[in-house]
């Protein structure tokens, strides 16, 4: 059973990161215009569940598939899409999950609302505390309902992530 756990910022978070991209860089090569640290471990001082998400863009969503063998050779598990159209999703060490990549096709609305998500609570830091909290208080009540702790959160995510994109917008102007 997966146990729902938030722990306190870590730097060790940023090298995780580095490592697992270089393995994908060198998996995709041609194929990757960019990849991204996303989720709450890629903003420094948040609270999160120790679990880093990797954003790879590539060129054609529709050959990610092809690379599933070697995905799967450095130990991650291909879902598909997993719920998202145009996303191609995978997951490292199971119910001990260490990584989440979720890949796009380059131009796919999601990306922007990843990166807008993260730069904005790496800009503010009262939301950035509030939902670190907040995950907090919900893996404390919820250590073994990943489904409760995601509800729980969901309320406040959508107000951040829809102040989060138009700050994004207005910052790129």
């Amino acid at each position: 059973m997966r146990k729902v756990e938030v722990k306190p910022y870590t730097i060790e978070w940023e090298f995780m990161f580095e490592e697992e991209s270089k393995k994908i860089k060198g998996i995709f090569q041609e194929e990757l215009v960019a990849i991204y640290h996303i989720g709450s471990t890629s903003v420094k001082g948040m609270k999160a569940k120790p679990i880093i998400d990797l954003m790879p863009v590539v060129k054609e969503i529709h050959r990610v598939n092809d690379y599933n063998v070697e995905m799967k050779a450095i130990g991650y598990h291909p879902k598909g899409e997993n719920g998202i159209p145009g996303r191609r999703y995978f997951e490292k060490d199971g119910d001990d999950r260490t990584h989440h990549v979720h890949i796009y096709e380059a131009g796919n609305e999601q990306i922007e609302r990843h990166l807008a998500f993260r730069d904005y609570l790496r800009a503010h830091s009262e939301e950035r505390m509030e939902y670190g909290n907040l995950k907090g208080e919900l893996a404390k009540r919820y250590p073994f309902d990943i489904n409760a702790y995601i509800k729980g959160k969901e309320k406040l995510v959508s107000k951040i992530e829809e102040k989060a994109i138009h700050w994004n917008q207005r910052e790129n102007r």
